[in-house]
């Protein structure tokens, strides 16, 4: 009896170092997305090889200023694997983010990636918040050249506080890194969160609750 238990946990452990073993990156040159598969899987099927081109590696559009006319004054312009299939499996993606003065981009995670922004224009206070229970804010005011890094899945959030427009630009560590903005999410949920269970929760009026609502 003992010696078939060994057995067991010697396969199991075997099995174990085998799956730690295994290959965590291509196993090809590339996997361009192949967005009309029908194929259901994490990430996106691969593009047939002889079908692939330049195009598939390339995005233009970054140099253009995006419009900020809007409630947040900022407006994100990404490439991610979905503006550029050729990002699939690679676990890199990017973004520029405009600003108008006084223009936020508001407090979001992005659950399955790591950021590290560079500002290229103007000036910027940015942070985020550890993990409760201190729920620790970090920030830092940036200036043109400068460089921060968002840890992945923490709160974060940039200010743009000069007289002018800003721009920045940030690299992401996934191919598809999401984000939650945590006001949307909250007060803009499909189906919405009873207002009960928001009240207690920001420790206020249910009317606040409600009007917050209104509002996504």
């Amino acid at each position: 009896m003992t010696d078939n238990v060994l057995l067991i946990f010697g396969m199991l452990a075997l099995c174990l170092s085998a799956s730690v073993a295994s290959d965590i990156i291509p196993l090809q040159d590339f996997c361009v997305a192949d967005p009309t598969s029908p194929v259901v899987m994490n990430g996106l099927a691969c593009k047939d090889p002889k079908k692939v081109e330049a195009n598939d590696f390339s995005f233009s559009g970054l140099d253009v200023a995006a419009n900020t006319s809007n409630p947040l004054g900022s407006t994100i312009t990404p490439v991610t694997v979905y503006q550029l299939p050729g990002l699939n499996t690679l676990e890199i993606s990017l973004v520029r983010v405009d600003y108008a003065p006084r223009g936020v981009n508001p407090p979001h995670t992005h659950p399955r990636a790591s950021e590290i922004l560079t500002v290229l224009e103007g000036s910027l206070e940015v942070g985020f918040v550890t993990s409760s229970p201190e729920n620790r804010r970090i920030s830092k005011v940036l200036k043109k050249g400068d460089v921060f890094v968002f840890p992945v899945g923490l709160v974060h959030y940039q200010r743009n506080v000069g007289s002018g427009n800003a721009v920045a630009l940030a690299a992401l560590s996934s191919q598809n890194p999401g984000v939650i903005v945590i006001a949307g999410a909250v007060f803009g949920s499909v189906p919405r969160f009873g207002a009960d269970v928001l009240g207690r929760a920001f420790q206020v009026d249910q009317g606040v609750v409600e009007y917050l609502q209104s509002k996504f």
